[in-house]
């Protein structure tokens, strides 16, 4: 029983107690949800106009639908820049894909700084601001966030914050 519209450029937050269907609601959206044996088995999940409950999780990854899970998923024995790279892997032109690492170290000086260090080596909200970063190298239209702020310090977490909204105001990404 879940309706919700996200407007272009717009922010918008689920909340609710834990259990309460907040996850499964963007896996549902990210088309993750079949990967735990789910399914939507009522009403339909639009992206731009167009029905997408059909689609592969990478081809909605293509179209600009993108979700950050929760609990900060990094590749461990990566340093922060390769992780960041990996997320522009749908994209042909390099010079685009530098261009797009550089706006990322912008929103997040402090990934810059860690660039060569292993993932697995930094702190929580250096990890989340990493998984974020890796998101946006594919050029996300819709980055669906799932608790990103969760188990954060709570400086981070400000900064974290403040680098969502600029995203969304400089990028015209929709959260």
């Amino acid at each position: 029983g879940v309706s919700l519209t996200v407007q272009r450029g717009g922010i918008v937050a689920i909340l609710g107690a834990n259990g309460a269907g907040k996850t499964t609601t963007l896996k549902a959206i990210s088309n993750l949800l079949g990967a735990e044996r789910g399914d939507v088995t009522k009403g339909n999940i639009l992206f731009k106009g167009e029905e997408i409950q059909s689609l592969s999780p990478n081809e909605l990854v293509r179209r600009g639908c993108i979700q950050v899970m929760e609990g900060r998923h990094c590749f461990g024995h990566l340093t922060i820049e390769e992780n960041l790279l990996t997320g522009g892997y749908t994209r042909k032109n390099q010079a685009e894909v530098a261009a797009n690492l550089e706006k990322v170290y912008n929103y997040f000086p402090r990934l810059k700084t860690r660039r060569t260090s292993q993932a697995a080596y930094t702190s929580g909200g250096e990890q989340q601001m990493c998984a974020i970063g890796r998101a946006l190298m594919a050029k996300p239209k819709l980055l669906l966030l799932d608790e990103p702020s969760l188990g954060i310090a709570p400086k981070l977490v400000q900064d974290i914050a403040r680098s969502i909204v600029a995203i969304n105001r400089d990028e015209g990404v929709s959260v």
